[in-house]
């Protein structure tokens, strides 16, 4: 059964678990691209939301779910304060012992233990497209809204027929369990508004070929 938010793959929450995920995640050749290709583009959409902030202040990021840390690097280097979440309390230990940085265990769906406006920025990659019942889309970006002052940044996945039957086939040959949620085109602009954000910019990690997006959300 696949993992999500609702219904978890116990196993990689477990220490040994995490760091057997963390090995072989993005091993693969394709994995390691899309890994390289994905870092950039959230560069980009960090220097973008963060050039407002006055010089001398090291602005407060949330990373959410922060898995094992794989962007949390990255989010430390554009000279923030960095603060993981994740469902998982042994995913941010294993973050704090790569990165040192705080954390606190949410479930994003259920609503975040943080005061309003905490956060200059929201960065929240590779969790929205479990979310499948747009109640726990709204929900979640609804939270987001809260918790930041200016910005988000979201990763989601939008409708691919190319992407699409590459999954499938995936799955029919077992090379992947995880049932993912792709937007029709809008939808996610639409949901986004609905909770209160203008969508800046919406980046394809490739287009015409990959059903992976980034949207840069400015709070309303």
């Amino acid at each position: 059964m696949p993992s999500s938010p609702a219904n978890p793959d116990r196993s990689k929450y477990t220490a040994g678990g995490i760091r057997e995920y963390e090995r072989t995640r993005y091993r693969g050749l394709d994995q390691r691209i899309v890994h390289a290709r994905e870092d950039k583009l959230i560069g980009r959409l960090l220097d973008e939301a963060l050039a407002g902030v006055p010089a001398g202040c090291a602005p407060r990021l949330l990373d959410l779910p922060c898995g094992y840390g794989r962007f949390t690097g990255r989010l430390r280097e554009r000279g923030g304060e960095v603060l993981t979440s994740d469902l998982s309390t042994e995913m941010i230990r294993r973050t704090r012992e790569r990165f040192g940085a705080p954390g606190a265990a949410a479930n994003a769906t259920l609503g975040l233990p943080f005061k309003d406006g905490s956060f200059d920025a929201v960065v929240s990659i590779r969790f929205f497209h479990h979310l499948h019942a747009p109640e726990a889309r709204a929900a979640v970006l609804s939270e987001f809204a809260r918790t930041t002052s200016r910005w988000a940044i979201v990763s989601f996945y939008r409708e691919s027929g190319l992407h699409l039957a590459q999954r499938k086939l995936r799955r029919l040959f077992g090379k992947s369990r995880t049932n993912i949620k792709m937007l029709e085109t809008g939808v996610f602009e639409r949901e986004a508004a609905s909770a209160g954000f203008d969508v800046a910019r919406v980046v394809p990690l490739f287009r015409g070929i990959h059903a992976y997006h980034l949207a840069l959300l400015k709070k309303l």
